[in-house]
């Protein structure tokens, strides 16, 4: 598991955004796109793509895409 693949798997779960705006220092909460919805298909695509359960609270605990990426990478 790498950061960048991290990011493109993150990045595919929006519609709207460009995936230029994903970067490791990307603040994901500032992005429009973000809500709700977005936060579950990020726990399902780390759940898919990296047999992870990720929870609420640690999305809540992370501000940057990195930051997420440290959390994941930490449960492997």
């Amino acid at each position: 598991m790498n950061i960048d693949d991290f990011i493109n798997n993150f990045a595919e779960q929006f519609d709207e955004t460009e995936k230029s705006e994903f970067l490791q220092e990307t603040t994901f909460r500032d992005l429009d796109e973000w809500d709700s919805m977005i936060a579950l298909s990020i726990i399902g695509m780390v759940d898919e793509e990296y047999d992870i359960e990720l929870t609420g609270d640690e999305i809540r605990a992370a501000n940057t895409i990195s930051d997420l990426f440290k959390i994941v990478s930490n449960k492997k």
